[in-house]
């Protein structure tokens, strides 16, 4: 029999907390400012209580895929639910909101938090709930522990990536392609369900649907979302086509194949072409990081935010993180998706990783510690537990992302001696570097495809049995990309990225999430370091770390555009982002003179 004794204890701690509540003194408060935050004390201190027992279970089923975890995640999950989305706490949030007037700010921003908790898992349906909560640990089982094959061998997500990223024989290449697209098939069936589900706690809660719900996080309507999303790619358009027409010439150059209208997704060094690597010849650091070890990579990581003048990681942070790729004949499996995670929105902060020593994996570190620095900035008493997320999530992502950028700066890789003091800079091999991955070629993936498919999944409800016809079609008008061979609605291509199965209806927030880290990075680089931004160095510049952590330590108590507007002095804007490539579109329109733009 499973035991879940410590899952059971929290909770009943939970519970007597709840009946138990102090009620803090009257002061000077409205009644019903007192009313709220007595009921808001309590909603604080069992989310974060339950935060916690979630976390811990999703965590142990993350990192060690067993029935038993996997068990023990779905008790935490329902736990987490029976409180965030008890009809009471839902009514009395309601309730309340009515009297919005006569309560603070953030006392409102505290009930709605509440709210969209809640509408996660509306005990108002319990058996919609628990359904759910069923269906995504199942999901996430299958995903977390999918084996793919080549030629009947057991290969890694990391050695897809390797291959895809080395292989010139494009029948290998094809190969391992169709080969990291398997587990699509698998997750189909979960995913299926779940669109139901899904769909169902969000029209519990009085939304249309899950993709509705979501967008909700930013004040905005689905209508809004996509919107802001094509006006990005409108704006951006004329750069990508550029890049496009660029890199199939290079490609075909260096397959020794015909140049064609649409790039084979097998040419490209991604198993969903959203960034295009190994193409800037001069920009390939690979070599500088072949001495080092994934311990280097984490420690600069690290290095990189205390030399800022942040604190460094809890103790915790190196004990109970899961950092590197499961030693080869283990039989444990893991997610192979880099994460970080605020387990109990205090001071336990983790990192799933799965570190080698590359370029990749130094850049994807820097972003990882994104997250777990602006989890330790807000972690304070001014930001109560509910409101200790980013003021969006594309504010998290962004900060992550904006850290990645600034790690891929010649004159920071200097600084850490991967580059040597004499190295020559190709600085526009550096910037098409930045603009293939992730940068520019990302957003008609994120923006486009991603935003698109889950949105005419979940707000459409668009049939099953044309998932994967509309995925492609997707993908090859936004992103001018193609499948080598054809791909019928046996295939699901589009669960074969995780987000899909377990972070739903969210990568639209990648998206504003670079066009967000453009505009920080062009406020650093002109305004406190004096430097261009397309070369600049953060390294142990305390004022730049005053500036980030100004931002970092208000958590959601305040809406996410004020937050930008006071920062950066402007609105959400492509402007930055068109102004660091100014230089590169320059010399593309010099290298594509004479050639078709883009693809019929």
């Amino acid at each position: 029999m499973i035991q879940h004794r410590p899952i059971l204890r929290s909770i009943l701690a939970v519970i007597c907390l709840f009946a138990l509540g102090a009620r803090l003194p009257a002061a000077d408060r409205s009644p019903m400012q007192e009313r709220a935050d007595r009921f808001l004390e309590l909603v604080n201190a069992g989310y974060q209580a339950l935060s916690r027992v979630q976390g811990e279970a999703q965590w142990d089923a993350s990192t060690d895929v067993t029935p038993a975890h996997d068990a023990a995640s779905e008790v935490a999950g329902k736990a987490y639910a029976a409180f965030n989305g008890n009809p009471a706490i839902i009514n009395e949030a309601k309730d309340l909101l009515r009297h919005r007037a006569e309560l603070n700010e953030l006392t409102v921003r505290e009930l709605e938090r509440a709210l969209l908790n809640a509408s996660e898992g509306p005990m108002t349906n319990r058996k919609l709930t628990n359904d759910r909560i069923a269906a995504e640990t199942a999901q996430a089982s299958v995903l977390n522990s999918f084996e793919f094959k080549l030629r009947g061998k057991t290969i890694t997500a990391n050695e897809i990536d390797d291959l895809l990223l080395a292989s010139k024989d494009l029948g290998e290449r094809q190969a391992v392609w169709e080969a990291s697209k398997t587990s699509g098939v698998a997750l189909k069936p979960g995913l299926v369900k779940l669109r139901e589900l899904r769909n169902g706690v969000a029209q519990e809660m009085g939304y249309h649907d899950y993709f509705a719900l979501q967008v909700a996080g930013y004040d905005m309507t689905t209508e809004e979302m996509l919107k802001l999303n094509d006006d990005f790619l409108a704006v951006l358009r004329p750069l990508y086509l550029q890049l496009h027409t660029w890199t199939k010439y290079k490609l075909a150059e260096k397959f020794h194949q015909p140049v064609p209208n649409r790039i084979p997704a097998h040419w490209i060094a991604n198993r969903w072409s959203q960034e295009w690597d190994g193409l800037a010849d001069g920009a390939d650091l690979t070599p500088f990081f072949k001495d080092r070890t994934p311990e280097f990579i984490i420690k600069s990581a690290e290095q990189f935010y205390t030399g800022l003048g942040f604190r460094p990681l809890p103790a915790s942070f190196w004990t109970k993180s899961d950092l590197y790729p499961v030693a080869a004949g283990s039989p444990r499996k893991k997610n192979t998706h880099a994460s970080c995670w605020h387990v109990d929105l205090e001071d336990d902060i983790r990192s799933l990783q799965s570190i080698e020593p590359n370029p990749e994996w130094f850049f994807t570190a820097h972003h990882e510690l994104g997250h777990g620095y602006y989890f330790m900035s807000y972690t304070r008493p001014e930001v109560p537990p509910l409101l200790r997320t980013g003021a969006n999530p594309s504010f998290h992502e962004g900060f992550g992302e904006l850290i990645a950028l600034a790690s891929a700066q010649a004159p920071y890789l200097k600084s850490l001696h991967i580059l040597p003091a004499d190295y020559k800079v190709d600085e526009t091999a550096f910037l098409l570097n930045d603009a293939l991955s992730p940068g520019v070629v990302f957003m008609p993936w994120a923006s486009g495809v991603m935003a698109h498919w889950e949105a005419d999944v979940y707000a459409k409800n668009l049939p099953a049995d044309q998932w994967n016809t509309r995925w492609w079609q997707y993908v090859r008008d936004f992103q001018g990309i193609e499948p080598p061979t054809v791909r019928g609605e046996e295939f699901c291509d589009a669960a074969t990225k995780t987000h899909i199965n377990d972070t739903p209806c969210y990568y639209y927030s990648y998206a504003i999430a670079q066009v967000f880290k453009y505009q920080l990075h062009d406020f650093i680089a002109r305004k406190i370091l004096h430097q261009p931004p397309q070369s600049c160095n953060y390294a142990n510049n305390r004022a730049v770390g005053d500036f980030l952590r100004s931002i970092m330590v208000q958590g959601d108590t305040q809406d996410w555009r004020k937050i930008l507007k006071d920062a950066t002095g402007e609105d959400l804007s492509t402007r930055a982002m068109v102004a660091y490539y100014a230089p590169l579109m320059q010399w593309l329109e010099k290298e594509n003179a004479g050639r078709p733009i883009g693809w019929k």
